[in-house]
């Protein structure tokens, strides 16, 4: 199971590299990773999700929390929280069917960002399964290009 893990970080060079290379050591994957600034110019909070059992993300954790420059560790994963992630994605789109990507993209929310002869690229920023099922929608259209941010989550 995919668990979110909020860490709060001094925010000082080398702590990325420390906190990565802790999972690289353990053998644990991480499947996103967001570092970014907190309030606190001090601080930096980074959401790391990270596909393990409950074992092995409460070994995680008890790792994460040993990294001096870590000041704290929260699994988020089944708390109340806000989550989301941002797509951009280039749709081959040509004047037979670009109107009706256009048309889609508004359905899920989604800005168009930019148009060019041969291709639309739209933004989109939703939580992880719509994200999912945005991707999967536009499959038949012709994906050229994907790319997405990971994770960012807010307990409420």
């Amino acid at each position: 199971m995919n668990h979110v893990l909020s860490v709060l970080v001094e925010n000082h060079p080398g702590v990325l590299r420390r906190v990565s290379g802790l999972f690289g050591r353990r053998g644990y994957n991480i499947d996103s990773l967001v570092v970014s600034a907190t309030e606190n110019e001090a601080i930096s909070r980074m959401t790391i999700v990270v596909f393990g059992d409950e074992d092995v993300i409460d070994q995680v954790i008890k790792q994460l929390a040993k990294l001096i420059d870590v000041i704290s560790v929260d699994d988020v994963t089944g708390k109340e929280t806000v989550s989301k992630q941002l797509l951009l994605l280039k749709i081959r789109a040509d004047i037979s069917n670009r109107i009706d990507i256009i048309t889609l993209a508004e359905a899920f929310n989604a800005r168009v960002e930019d148009i060019a002869a041969d291709f639309v690229i739209i933004e989109a920023t939703d939580d992880i399964s719509r994200i999912t099922n945005i991707i999967e929608t536009f499959k038949p259209y012709g994906i050229m290009e994907l790319v997405k941010t990971g994770t960012v989550a807010m307990t409420r």
